[in-house]
Parts: structure tokens; sequence; C-alpha cells
């Protein structure tokens, strides 16, 4: 358990009994009252967002979420199936709203880290910083490149990103999956 103020960014909780990630955290005191912690939930299974005020009489409870490798095999009809890394016998698959917008970076083989939640797999979480192959690069544009000179191209992965101006169609870049920004030509 878990007290008020030790609910703080990255940590795992349950609130309502569903699990939540602690997207922020704010420890303040208000006048004369006592301190309260002011946070920004995320839900692990549908994605959405709530804020919830922790008092100091709370105890929180920390989520037993656990982190397993997989593989993705391939997305059919908004079903995104995976199988466990070394066994490719057990699988499983994840909907539309589960995946969020990790899925545009997601390509065949990919090795991701999944979080089960009593026993069920919730959520994908892919490596911070992966590399796509450009597929489609607009020719370069002579012009206004005062501003540094950026195009969009679209990935292996079919997701566009806005990169500079020097990557061609055949390229590797590195994207931060966080983000969804260009990094650096690999």
């Amino acid at each position: 358990m878990l007290s008020y103020n030790e609910v703080l960014p990255k940590k795992l909780i349950i609130h309502d009994g569903e699990p939540y990630e602690v997207v922020s955290a704010w420890v303040f005191r208000k006048q004369q009252r006592k301190p309260v912690n002011q946070t920004k939930l995320r839900n692990l299974k549908t994605g959405s967002a709530a804020e919830v005020t922790f008092h100091q009489s709370d105890k929180i409870e920390e989520a037993a979420v656990e982190s397993r490798p997989a593989s993705f095999i391939y997305e059919k009809g908004g079903e995104w199936w995976f199988h466990e890394a070394g066994d490719k016998s057990k699988r499983f698959s994840l909907d539309d709203s589960q995946m969020g917008a990790a899925g545009r970076f997601l390509s065949e083989g990919t090795e991701v880290s999944m979080l089960w939640f009593e026993g069920e797999p919730i959520q994908v979480r892919l490596p911070i910083k992966m590399e796509l192959k450009v597929k489609e690069a607009p020719p370069d544009v002579r012009g206004n490149t005062a501003q540094g000179g950026n195009k969009v191209v679209t990935l292996e992965t079919d997701a566009t990103v806005n990169v500079p101006m020097f990557i061609k169609a055949g390229d590797i870049v590195r994207i931060n999956t966080e983000t969804g920004e260009y990094v650096e030509r690999a």
C-alpha cells in the first residue's frame, strides 16, 4: 500500500478496481488545509485519462502488473495478434482501443513488451526508439530552408512522420515512439 505522497509519475496503481498509470502528480497545500496529491491517471485497459486527488488519509494499492516479451504477428479487422517470445503457439490479441497510437509503428516480427493484469494482456509497450524504413518520400524542394526545411514521409508501417529534406525513400530512420517524431537517420 502506498501513502498519498508516494503516488508518483510512472507508478502503476489500482483505482476503482482498474489498473492505472500515474502520468503526473503534484503534492500541494492550500492555505490552512492538509496537503493533497493532485494526480493525472491513465487507465491501462482503456487508455482514458482521469484526474484524481488523493488526501493524507488515503491508502493506494499498487497494481500487480507483469511485463512479458512478445512478438507482433499481424493486424486484421481491428485485432492485433501477438505471440509470446519463444513460444509461437501461445497467441493472444488486443483490440484497437488497447493498442492506441502504438500500432502505427508495428511491423511484422517486432519485439515488444506486453503488460499483463490478472492474467489478461492489457497494453503494449514499444521500445522508445525504433528503426523503420522510409517507403515513400516526396522529392526535395528548393526554397525556404531557413527554418530547417521538413517534409512528410511514409514509413514501412504506413505511419507518416516529419523528417528533414535529405531523407529519401529506402533510408532507415530512427523514430521516438513516445512522441512519434524523427530522431536521426540510422
